[in-house]
């Protein structure tokens, strides 16, 4: 009897269905092409080679989308999809057509595969369960599951992302209401209840240091150790660090996949296309890839080799893999890249909440006491309290205030962003040190000429790669800066937890500091070297000055107003701490680094003055930065008179200098009570101290920003507000404020924002062009539903215009109930259309104002009428003030008001010169018990 015959009676194999095309009919095996070998170990198993499986054991037929268990039976995945036990334990399921509980995953893996994911979540087990905190140090490193504290996780985005530095981000995130449903890093692929779209692709936003990458290596544990996310077969994770050090190099996904994951070389491409894979691109703000969704090359075949961009891009947009889930974690200002059409779920992590950072210090600190006092002196510091959001910055606070509290002489605790790191730098590279005195000037712990040595070619690292916006470095990078790559000097015990080796594929070591704050502080140190010991070239090339050196208050001044004209902020917390760095306290705590100087107290108070009389407001974001370095400076004088100016009861009595309004900015901005309405115009300040308070938008309902010249930046803040969540604001008054077409089109990428709540928009004489008219009302049709307000008076509305009007009017999800059109110079085709618009749909508008249209005449009152006497029609309010009306028109809307008497309750006809005969039948309307018209207005003023 041969093999087959003997095989012949079980249902796990059949000689009588063979097929010619094996690789597209069978159920795909381990090898590609089985050789003898193969062939060998086959038969042993009782499968003939030449005649493997290819009918479903449920249904008889061909088998599509095959699903296999060990007991030997296949299926096609759909015929058996209901039957299929998920109840059975983790890796088991029952078979349906004998009920046997066999080994097997959802993607129906042979066993042989099975084995080898297996391993594969073994490899990754490893890799993942224990984490280093700054460290890279060998042996170093601390279980996961035991220092792993939740983070803040919710669907959306704040939308400040092109606007604020990350810290500020941090700033006005933490005073929003935690409202928001929190989702579990777990969960980010599992819909809501009202969500009916499957979730594909995620897309996590996070500043840096905010915990996306312990988020990673928490879902990738867990998944590992088989407690969540079980139905998927395969998790790949490709930081783009690491995709970075073969940018250069052609793979196709498959490759991609053995090469960065050993463990799966063995897969082949008919097995991936069986299973359910989860693909995961770590830090994209990271990446040096450039991701082209436009003139991409077309990619569905897993073997086919092309660039790293060309593979990545197809695999997002579902050309590749088009079940595989993927997703994708950045920095905010880098998550752009990825157009939104291509993204199911947008997710934001927050960092710490309150309760959640005491939550860490209690895991990280075993000493209650000491944990109690840390936390305590945390929350004495609103700067300190902020940055704690960040779990590095609660990792980097407990390293320095565990250290001092440990000492005899541990001095004042620190207060300021510039104290705490000036002490993390020198515990870190005293550590190994028995005792650590600061405050003491004769203090034996100074650094050596060594640590000075690193320290500073670090700083130049650290600042030639903050203006390019890198924060990954490579070997290259480092010898540039003079940095020795070798284990004794940038990886020695002096630097590596504020340096470190971060991975190293292909033998190619990556490198970054531990946070981008650290990197921004050792570049200030740079800075203030450099400026200290007169080294031209950097300062030149840096300020871009020819003159030597200047004094400290004029080279300060320079770097001030760099930073002023930066349109994200790159450079903010840079310039902090700079201005911190002045200090008596921290010149003498970082000794030589700084250089030898003596910093006399008048030349203190010149940069104080500095600070307070600079002028430019091109960024208001940027101004608010230099009430954060008079903080820095530990000069508290303009806070102190802010505070006193909010608790005075007549604010127009205090005149407000300009900075003032950026501290006013900032402390109404970062307000636990949500402001009820900002006006510029009840401030007693300068046009350009107005313009310094408009960040404060951002934590109001109301905003008047009358009167003003609104520059693009300006009008990006607003934008933010209206796209971040929550949005608080409702009605936004730009009256009389001029813009220019890009600053209308930024504007309107808020006003098209699923987030924006806004219900009352005023463009009252703001000259748009046709072209803003045109964004604005594109942009108000597209995301209708909340408006119910608008004012477009005293803008020339042209045919195209208010055809945009009209659809937007006639949309069943508009809501608008009050429309202002004064002197907008209609034409009688306009006019026309807003008639029968509003015919259309006639419920709604309650408050219309068609004052100063002189094309109106009484043929335009007549086709009005029209509308008035629609029984549906709500109309409360109508004026027609200064619209060249006769007689005529009187008797048309006595006649209207007549037939449908029971909503109108004023009629505004001033300024039309009508004599009073002419409106006396409108007057005896208003007398008539009848008639809801209470109000006639018809003299000329």
């Amino acid at each position: 009897m041969s093999v087959c015959e003997e095989e012949e009676e079980s249902p796990s194999s059949s000689c009588l269905s063979m097929k010619s095309d094996r690789s597209k009919e069978y159920p795909p095996q381990l090898s590609e092409e089985p050789g003898p070998s193969d062939t060998k170990r086959m038969k042993r198993s009782g499968v003939c080679v030449e005649e493997q499986p290819s009918c479903c054991a449920r249904c008889q037929d061909v088998l599509k989308d095959p699903v296999s268990s060990s007991c030997g039976h296949w299926f096609c995945r759909q015929c058996i999809s209901s039957d299929w036990d998920q109840s059975a334990p983790s890796g088991h399921s029952s078979c349906p057509q004998c009920g046997e509980r066999s080994r097997s995953s959802s993607c129906g893996q042979s066993v042989g595969l099975q084995e080898v994911l297996q391993e594969h979540k073994m490899s990754l087990r490893r890799r993942c369960e224990h984490v280093t905190e700054g460290s890279d140090e060998a042996g170093g490193g601390t279980l996961l599951n035991r220092i792993y504290t939740e983070l803040y996780i919710t669907e959306g985005h704040s939308g400040e992302a092109d606007v604020q530095h990350e810290v500020e981000q941090l700033e006005t995130a933490s005073k929003k209401s935690l409202h928001d449903t929190p989702i579990r890093c777990q969960d980010i692929f599992k819909a809501l209840p009202e969500q009916q779209r499957a979730i594909r692709v995620v897309l996590t936003n996070g500043v840096a240091g905010v915990g996306k990458t312990f988020s990673v290596l928490k879902f990738t544990l867990d998944w590992a150790e088989g407690g969540e996310n079980q139905d998927v077969s395969v998790v790949v994770v490709l930081p783009f660090r690491e995709l970075n050090l073969i940018r250069d190099e052609q793979h196709s996904l498959l490759t991609l996949l053995h090469v960065f994951h050993p463990t799966l070389q063995k897969v082949t491409a008919e097995q991936l296309a069986v299973c359910k894979l989860l693909f995961i691109f770590d830090g994209l703000d990271e990446s040096r890839l450039s991701l082209d969704f436009t003139n991409r090359k077309f990619v569905s075949d897993v073997s086919q080799k092309s660039s790293l961009d060309v593979l990545l891009v197809n695999l997002m947009e579902g050309n590749l893999l088009p079940s595989a889930l993927v997703w994708i974690t950045s920095r905010p200002a880098a998550a752009n890249q990825i157009p939104p059409k291509y993204v199911d779920r947008l997710t934001e992590v927050r960092g710490f909440t309150d309760v959640q950072k005491e939550e860490y210090f209690r895991r990280r600190i075993s000493d209650e006491e000491r944990s109690r006092t840390i936390i305590s002196h945390m929350k004495t510091s609103r700067n300190l309290h902020i940055m704690c959001r960040l779990p590095v910055f609660c990792w980097i606070t407990a390293a320095v205030l565990e250290h001092m509290l440990t000492t005899e002489q541990r001095g004042e605790l620190p207060k300021t962003m510039t104290d705490m790191f000036s002490h993390f730098l020198l515990v870190q590279t005293q550590r190994k040190k028995k005792k650590y005195h600061e405050g003491s000037e004769t203090s034996p712990q100074e650094l050596t000429e060594a640590d000075r040595e690193v320290l500073l070619k670090l700083g130049r690292l650290a600042f030639e790669h903050l203006e390019k916006g890198n924060i990954m470095f490579y070997q290259e990078d480092l010898q540039q800066c003079g940095l020795d790559v070798t284990e004794a000097s940038v990886l020695s015990g002096v630097c590596t937890q504020i340096f470190r080796r971060e991975c190293e594929m292909f033998q190619k070591p990556v490198y970054c500091f531990v946070h981008l704050s650290v990197q921004e502080f050792l570049a200030a140190v740079y800075m203030f070297h450099c400026h200290t010991n007169n080294n031209k070239e950097v300062l030149k090339k840096f300020l871009g000055k020819k003159s030597s050196n200047p004094p400290l208050d004029v080279f300060l001044d320079s770097v001030m107003k760099k930073c002023l004209l930066s349109r994200n902020g790159h450079l903010d917390l840079f310039v902090r701490f700079l201005h911190g760095l002045c200090l008596e306290s921290n010149q003498r705590l970082l000794g030589g680094l700084l250089g030898l100087t003596e910093i006399r107290p008048e030349m203190i108070q010149r940069v104080i003055n500095n600070l307070k009389k600079k002028k430019i407001n091109r960024y208001p974001d940027r101004c608010i930065n230099m009430f954060h370095c008079l903080m820095e400076m530990k000069d508290l004088s303009v806070h102190q008179e802010i505070q006193e100016f909010l608790q005075s009861e007549d604010r127009s009595k205090n005149k407000l200098s300009d900075i003032h309004c950026s501290a006013l900015a900032y402390m109404l901005q970062m307000s636990e009570e949500v402001l009820d309405e900002l006006d510029l115009n009840k401030y007693n300040t300068t046009k350009q101290g107005r313009l310094r308070l408009i960040p404060a938008v951002r934590n109001c309902r109301k905003a008047r920003l009358t009167d003003c010249d609104l520059s693009e930046a300006h009008c990006e803040i607003v934008a933010s507000v209206l796209k971040s969540n929550p949005s608080h604001l409702t009605k936004l008054d730009l009256n009389r404020s001029s813009m220019s077409d890009c600053g209308v089109e930024v504007l309107c990428s808020g006003l098209e924002s699923p987030n924006c709540r806004l219900e009352s928009l005023s463009f009252w004489l703001c000259k748009l062009s046709q072209s803003s008219c045109d964004s604005v009302l594109s942009a108000l049709k597209s995301n209708p539903s909340r408006l119910t307000n608008l004012d477009l008076s005293y803008n020339y509305l042209p045919d195209s215009v208010v055809q945009q009007l009209c659809d937007f009017l006639q949309s069943p999800h508009c809501k608008l109930d009050t429309l202002g059109l004064i002197c907008c110079t209609l034409s009688e085709t306009s006019f026309a259309s807003v008639v029968s618009a509003l015919k259309s749909n006639p419920s709604r508008m309650k408050h219309l104002d068609l004052s100063r249209n002189y094309i109106m005449k009484d043929s335009g009152v007549k086709q009005l009428c029209g509308f008035l006497e629609s029984p549906d029609c709500r109309l409360e309010t109508l004026k027609l003030c200064q619209c060249v009306l006769s007689e005529a028109s009187c008797d048309s809307l006595s006649s209207a008001l007549k037939t449908n008497p029971s909503h109108l309750k004023e009629l505004d006809l001033s300024c039309n010169y009508l004599k009073e005969s002419e409106v006396q039948p409108l007057s005896d309307l208003v007398e008539s018990p009848d008639c809801s018209l209470e109000t006639l207005r018809w003299r000329s003023y």
